[in-house]
């Protein structure tokens, strides 16, 4: 799935004819990951709503998904805004870990303080890989631009680079960046080779205009939660409905879902 550049646009075109982008879903309880599981998600992300975009379950919730997946897929776990500095999680099995950059736009040592985050987490399990999450919004969350947060990602051989949105109130990754600007952070990321999750409130339409960009997963709550509100219960047919959309050649956009939050 990597874009390269100087490879020939028949090898382009073979690439993605092989390699679709798959489904993250983002998880609040056990019972949320078991429904999203039975769907067909390919991870399972575990975040609270209610205390951000970010926000970071119990360690009591996290680590009963990890125990409930049993390695059958990835689970990734939010930890919160980096400046809440909120005390590690300390249970193996997770593959991903990832935390909010918010306050952090006027921190020189931005970069330093979510090094020193990663570097001990990183020894006590070397098989969790860190996530540097961007925020399209980042003005108003006060945060590094995603082009920071992507160099950081790619300097610093992180896991994957995530492009999300703070605030979520009815707006949508794409009334932050348009989708070229989504792309070159992509291309950026493939060309160091880091993997990219694109998230922002995306409904399917949204999916649909972004596909084409070639991410390696699609990062969702809100889109496939009941009456499509984040602090709602996971709908799993819903989630079977995205999964069907990935697995189906991109077209274009024809109208704008209502915006999931």
């Amino acid at each position: 799935m990597t874009i390269t550049y100087g490879v020939s646009p028949v090898v382009k075109r073979l690439r993605k004819a092989n390699a679709m982008a798959e489904l993250l879903v983002s998880v609040r309880s056990l019972c949320e990951a078991q429904a999203a599981l039975v769907a067909g998600t390919a991870v399972i992300d575990v975040k609270e709503p209610l205390r951000g975009s970010l926000g970071r379950a119990d360690d009591a919730t996290i680590a009963a998904i990890i125990r409930e997946t049993a390695g059958r897929r990835p689970v990734s776990a939010a930890m919160g805004e980096l400046v809440d500095r909120l005390p590690r999680f300390e249970e193996a099995g997770l593959s991903y870990l990832k935390w909010g950059l918010a306050g952090c736009g006027g921190r020189a040592r931005w970069r330093a303080e979510l090094a020193e985050a990663i570097a001990p987490l990183h020894k006590a399990n070397a098989n969790w890989r860190a996530v540097a999450a961007a925020y399209a919004d980042w003005r108003r969350a006060d945060a590094p631009a995603p082009e920071e947060v992507c160099a950081f990602a790619c300097t610093h051989s992180c896991g994957a680079f995530l492009l999300d949105t703070w605030h979520k109130d009815g707006t949508t990754l794409l009334d932050w960046l348009a989708p070229a600007e989504v792309g070159r952070l992509c291309q950026t990321c493939r060309k160091a080779g880091i993997r990219v999750a694109i998230a922002g409130s995306l409904g399917p339409a949204q999916i649909r205009m972004l596909c084409a960009l070639d991410p390696d997963w699609f990062a969702v709550r809100g889109a496939v939660c009941a009456g499509g509100r984040r602090e709602h219960a996971i709908d799993a047919a819903a989630v079977a409905r995205l999964v069907d959309l990935l697995g189906s050649p991109c077209g274009p956009m024809t109208e704008i879902d209502a915006p999931y939050h």
